[in-house]
């Protein structure tokens, strides 16, 4: 259900604003895609795990909340971002 050490540095790497970038809302965001991606594959198979779902519901929320504050502060990395994983608006 989680991602592995070496798919997270991956997702680092290529969502990172320069070198040891780990913080930045891009980051967090693309992180967050990752984990809520696997649980939804999780719940194709475990339709009754109630308490993963609400962890979901939690990840959900979370990104909602950065991609929000990354709107707020540059549209232009919001677009590219939502452009770049997939996501609606």
């Amino acid at each position: 259900m989680s991602i592995t050490a070496e798919r997270k540095q991956e997702v680092i790497k290529d969502h990172a604003r320069e070198e040891g970038d780990t913080g930045s809302p891009e980051v967090q965001v693309a992180i967050l895609t990752e984990r809520i991606t696997n649980l939804t594959d999780h719940f194709k198979g475990h339709h009754k795990d109630h308490h993963s779902r609400r962890g979901l519901l939690m990840l959900v929320n979370k990104r909602r909340n950065l991609l929000s504050y990354l709107r707020n502060v540059d549209e232009t990395r919001y677009q590219d971002l939502i452009k770049k994983l997939g996501l609606r608006k």
